[in-house]
């Protein structure tokens, strides 16, 4: 953030009102040794001048100030990073509050307050009891009306609405999610059918700009393929009564994961998907081939941990780091790789995994995702 910067505005539009010290102290009821004062950084006009002060010289009183109240990407990027390690290092409540009086402090960042808003959604599981996620979960939904009231940026808007509905829907408003977003991203609007992406891609090698077209579209298949995934985990949930419907997505997905190798490339979405088809099977008392699952699980948080959790690309997706180092927070992953660990080795105790509590292979995961993370 920009440090206040007064003295040299002062001087900056006295001179270009073409006005001596003299004058301007004159017209606001000071003296000339007042304004130079200013000007020479030796003291601050009283608060109850500088709306006078800003209209005479027809500028806000943030512009006369100096005052800016912005973060650069770097700085949105360094300060998230710094309390997702805090989040692993020191008491909860103690990274709250100072990510609480960080957001008081940027309160019109709007791009920072979209990721403390973040931070907060990746890291509320781990408060101290179910009230204070209940608690962070409402803050991060009245934080993001706060953006989505006053930001310009369309883009910060819209990702504010998805943050807000993720809140939301965990807070069990559903109706209001699904209020919120049935006209926004109602399927059949052209706006959601048609792929903007694409037809950049396309404007760009229609332009001669076949690099750009290249990176662009690389990026497009990566994100539609991360969709893909998220969405067969999606499906396996709400159809996890139905086996055959199951297996047929989960055979699907395999074929995917070792095309694109997808364990590697990407090793939290896959976990996810291990992970909802280990409870599947569970439900339906298949309990070698939920151990099964639950290995692939391991497997993916093993490769976050030794990767440090770093988005990357591959061979074949050769353009798409760039664009993960564009991002708000970088190629870094939003939560620190302790807390990856803990956060796995917590989900075991899903009630869905009770059946498999007494099979030695059950208990070598959990053992073996414990020595990652230091418990054992």
């Amino acid at each position: 953030m920009n440090e206040l910067n007064f003295s040299d505005n002062i001087v900056k539009l006295r001179h270009k009102k073409k006005i001596t010290q003299e004058q301007l102290a004159d017209f606001i009821g000071v003296t000339k040794a007042s304004v130079s004062k200013w000007e020479n950084k030796q003291s601050l006009p009283d608060i109850l001048i500088l709306p006078e002060l800003a209209a005479f010289f027809d500028v806000t009183i943030d512009e006369l100030l100096g005052y800016e109240p912005q973060l650069s990407k770097e700085q949105i990027q360094k300060l998230y990073l710094e309390l997702a390690e805090a989040f692993a290092e020191y008491p909860f409540e103690e990274v709250m509050k100072k990510s609480e009086e960080l957001t008081k402090k940027y309160y019109s960042c709007y791009p920072f307050l979209f990721q403390i808003g973040c931070l907060w959604m990746n890291h509320f599981m781990i408060a101290e009891n179910q009230t204070r996620q209940t608690e962070i979960l409402t803050s991060i939904s009245n934080l993001c009306n706060h953006i989505i009231s006053n930001c310009r940026n369309i883009s910060i808007c819209n990702d504010s609405i998805i943050l807000k509905s993720l809140a939301d829907l965990q807070l069990g408003k559903a109706q209001e999610v699904i209020d919120t977003l049935e006209e926004i991203f109602n399927p059949c609007h052209l706006s959601v059918q048609n792929d903007t992406i694409l037809l950049q891609a396309q404007a760009y090698q229609m332009n001669g700009q076949n690099d750009k077209s290249d990176s662009i579209t690389q990026i497009n298949m990566f994100s539609h393929l991360l969709s893909l995934v998220e969405n067969a985990t999606w499906y396996i949930t709400i159809n996890s009564d139905n086996l055959s419907v199951c297996e047929s997505t989960i055979e699907r997905m395999n074929h995917i994961f070792t095309t694109y190798d997808l364990e590697s490339l990407h090793p939290n979405v896959t976990a996810r998907f291990y992970y909802q088809t280990a409870i599947m099977y569970c439900l339906h008392g298949k309990t070698q081939t939920a151990i099964n699952s639950l290995k692939r699980y391991a497997i993916c948080v093993e490769k976050l941990w030794e990767t440090e959790a770093v988005l990357h690309g591959d061979s074949y997706f050769t353009s798409i780091e760039s664009w993960f180092e564009q991002l708000d927070i970088g190629n870094h992953a939003p939560r620190n790789k302790k807390i990856i660990i803990d956060s796995a080795i917590s989900a075991l105790s899903h009630p869905a995994f009770t059946i498999l509590s007494d099979m030695t292979a059950y208990q070598k995961i959990k053992q073996s995702l414990s020595e990652k993370g230091g418990i054992l």
